[in-house]
């Protein structure tokens, strides 16, 4: 769907939410740019903040091969700027650490506009868990040490959870490992 499809599309749902007492829109595993961006038009257009989170593959970029600094740019720059932050899920950190690293310097913008990562259980690919028959629960310890590691190097990266594969042991587990030090 391009941006304006997506805009024309998603506009009279954020128009109903804008009439309750949501406090936002959240996109989740935009995996390509058009959609994000009509979604965050729409949002700006009815005065709803929104969030856009996207997915990653194995390399770390976009199914599309953008990188995640090309995409939160482009998105950005053809929305004014309209989500309030942006998040990666759909994705296990083993996938997105090496792109993030990129980032990291207080002088790129693009990573400071990172708050949240929601991370698969599983380290398979989408194409490899598309192909399964069982849905890999990873390593929960393994998994919260991952988060931990990216949240110390990231510490602007407050939003975190899970997603495919992960259940309450991953979830207690990442909480045990990003708590504040007492």
């Amino acid at each position: 769907m391009s941006a304006n499809e997506a805009e024309d599309y998603h506009a009279e749902q954020i128009a109903v939410f804008k009439d309750t007492a949501a406090d936002l829109v959240s996109a989740f595993t935009m995996n390509y740019t058009g959609e994000p961006i009509g979604i965050a038009r729409a949002a700006k257009a009815a005065d709803m903040p929104v969030v856009i989170s996207l997915t990653l593959e194995t390399d770390g970029r976009l199914p599309t091969g953008q990188t995640l600094k090309d995409a939160i740019g482009e998105i950005d720059a053809e929305t004014g700027a309209a989500p309030a932050y942006y998040m990666i899920n759909c994705a296990h950190p083993t996938h997105f650490a090496d792109a993030l690293q990129t980032g990291e310097t207080a002088g790129n913008s693009w990573i400071q506009r990172l708050r949240g990562l929601r991370a698969n259980a599983s380290a398979r690919s989408h194409a490899e868990l598309d192909q399964a028959t069982d849905l890999d629960a990873g390593d929960p310890a393994a998994l919260a040490q991952q988060y931990a590691d990216l949240r110390r190097r990231l510490r602007h990266v407050t939003v975190l959870g899970g997603c495919c594969g992960t259940d309450f042991r991953h979830v207690e587990m990442i909480c045990f490992a990003c708590r504040p030090a007492a």
